[in-house]
Parts: structure tokens; sequence; C-alpha cells
């Protein structure tokens, strides 16, 4: 996908729609090869005003078109579509950052994909396509081997948020992870038809009923940034133990199946070779690897893990080292964030820092959903 961006021409004007300010900067480090003069962000104030405001600086039928996620801009979709421009669309990457998205932290890695998005399983995606049509060689499959030995070995996910510690659970009994998600998640809308965690965690027990069940709230969900939680007392009735603040890793290494709608966890069960049954579409599902109730028809190869970590984590995102923020490949990623991950464990200021960045961007949200609530 690195080449995707490099392959752009220079003289063409770029402009991003659904990018929250935050976002701008950010976004700067993975658009290196475009000029600062061609890169637009359109933000009207009033937000039905996009499309206008987009004409008015400049965009025509020889523009580049970026939005983030499955935000919806039908004025714009058809003006792409009319005129055959191609429409790219922006996620977050699967190994993101030390903190979360909805902290404003800033994203080490990020998809930009050509085709859909990849956790829209309604149409085909540029992951989709990799994982379809990819002949994967030796090299490329004994560097997945290792990027997943060392993933394990270092404890990394998407996140990287809460400190690892050892969990005390019964020995004689299967263990079950379900993972909460966050419920009004594009992932959920599009590839788990609107399923909530309550509805998992039930079909989960009935699916399990002897197993020892846990489950793990979403982070976002957990400090209050996103919809999605299950009062505990609920929760435990078909789970045997919650586990909030404490790092996936933890969770995983005692798991033995791991029971998802459509979470990243999932496909980090698999890294991990665990067992996994999904019960709606994410992308790591239909190719022979996890216990499915539903299905894709346009996927009908079966993969190895190796090739599914290679096309996910090599050749479908861009990164940028952590230290640097100039673009890399994965392994120098790994390592600048391990870096930061060390830091964020031995200084108690950088923590410190982290936190009181989290604590305020909270509170600014709050107030903002307060004030929108009231216009």
């Amino acid at each position: 996908m690195l080449r995707l961006i490099c392959g752009h021409d220079k003289l063409k004007m770029n402009y991003f729609f659904g990018f929250s300010h935050w976002k701008h900067e950010f976004m700067k480090p993975f658009l290196y090869t475009l000029e600062n003069q061609s890169i637009v962000f359109i933000n009207p104030f009033i937000k039905k005003n996009y499309f206008t405001l987009a004409i008015k600086q400049g965009l025509n039928e020889k523009s580049n078109i970026y939005i983030w996620g499955k935000k919806s801009f039908p004025l714009l979709e058809e003006f792409a579509a009319k005129n055959n421009l191609q429409l790219y669309r922006i996620e977050d990457g699967f190994i993101r950052s030390i903190g979360l998205g909805s902290d404003l932290t800033q994203p080490y890695s990020l998809v930009i994909d050509s085709r859909g998005i990849y956790f829209d399983p309604t149409r085909e995606s540029d992951l989709e396509y990799i994982l379809k049509t990819t002949i994967f060689d030796e090299a490329l499959l004994e560097r997945a081997k290792k990027l997943r030995k060392y993933l394990i070995e270092k404890k990394l996910s998407k996140y990287n948020l809460y400190e690892n510690k050892k969990l005390n659970i019964p020995s004689d009994k299967k263990v079950v992870l379900v993972p909460g998600q966050v419920e009004d998640d594009a992932s959920i809308r599009y590839g788990a038809s609107g399923m909530t965690n309550l509805e998992l965690l039930k079909q989960a027990r009935q699916n399990a009923k002897d197993a020892y069940i846990i489950y793990k709230p979403h982070p976002d969900v957990l400090v209050g940034n996103r919809v999605g939680n299950i009062d505990e007392k609920i929760a435990l009735k078909y789970a045997d133990k919650v586990v909030t603040k404490v790092g996936l890793d933890s969770v995983l290494e005692i798991s033995d199946e791991v029971h998802t709608m459509t979470s990243l966890v999932g496909f980090e069960a698999l890294i991990r070779e665990k067992v996994v049954f999904t019960y709606g579409m994410p992308f790591y599902a239909g190719w022979g690897l996890t216990n499915d109730k539903m299905k894709q028809e346009r996927r009908e190869r079966i993969l190895s893990i190796d090739e599914l970590v290679a096309a996910t984590l090599i050749l479908y995102p861009i990164y940028i080292n952590p230290l640097s923020l100039e673009v890399c490949e994965i392994e120098e990623f790994l390592t600048g964030l391990e870096k930061e991950q060390r830091l964020y464990s031995a200084s108690f200021l950088y923590r410190t820092k982290i936190k009181m960045h989290n604590f305020v961007s909270r509170k600014l949200q709050l107030l903002l959903r307060i004030i929108t609530i009231k216009r």
C-alpha cells in the first residue's frame, strides 16, 4: 500500500473528508510524498456543506479523494463515480499505538484502501484482494513467522495500553475469552448486523456451556469514550469473570478459545494459534482458520496463519517510526513501539504525561458531546 501513495501525481490536489481537526497533523507523516499545498482537509462548520466547500477549494475531476473510515458523503461519492475518480478510505492500522485512538493518541500505522475498507465485508477491500490473489513466497512467509514470534514475545497488540498481569483462574475447565466491542462501530454495523456485546456473551455461553468464560470490555468503552457497556452484574450472569485494565496478552495466554463478533482480538488470537469462533464476518474469517457463523462467498481460498499475517501486517498497512515519524517497514515500527512501551513502563513522568493527556482529552470530548446534545 506504500506503493499506492508513492504513485500519486504530485501535481494533483488531494482532498480529505471526515477527518476531525486533531487528525490533520498526524496524517502528514503518512503523506510524505505529497506537497503540503496539495493537501486540503474539508471541515465545514455545517457538515452538509462539505461538497460546496470542497468545490470552492478547487475539487475537480482530476482530484484525489480520501475519506476517513466508512463515513458517508453521498454527493462526493456520486461526483467520484460520475468522473471515474479513485476514492480512498483511511483507517487505523492493526497495531496502532501506546494508547487509544479515542484519546486522540497519534497512530503509528494506517491503512489506505482503494477498493473498500477491511472491516466492511459487503464489498471487496484491498486486504481481501491481497488475501485472495497473492502468491506468498518463502521469504515473505518466513518474515511473517518471525513477526508472529516477535509479537508474542513482546506481548504487543493494537493499543498496548495496560500492563500484563498473571490471572488466576480454574485449571480444570476450558477457558473462553469474549472480547467486548464498541457497539456503534462500523465493523459491527457492516460485519455483524448490529449485534450487541450482551447478545455475543449470551451466544458464547450457549455454545460453551461448561467453559470458564472471561469477558473483557473494550478499552474505549471502559474509559467512557464509546458505547457498549454491560453492567458487571448482568455480564456475570453469562461470564465467570470480567477483566478490566489488564493487557490483552495476559488473557489470551490463558484462553483456549476466543468467541467474537468482529474484534481484532480474534486475529491476535490466531497469531497465538488459539481456536477462534466468529459471530460476524471480520477480515480474518472465511479463510479456513476460524469457525464462522456467517459466510462470505467471495472468500474461497484456504490460507495459513503466516499467509494471513503477511497480508494483514506486512503488505496492507503503512507504518511510521514512533520516534522519527518517518515511514518505515513494520519491523522498524515495532522496535520503536517497544522502546516507547518500555519508556511508558519505566518512567513515572512519561506515564503521568500520557495519562494527563488522556484525562484532558476525555473531559473535552465529554464537554463537546454535552454541547452537541444541548444544541
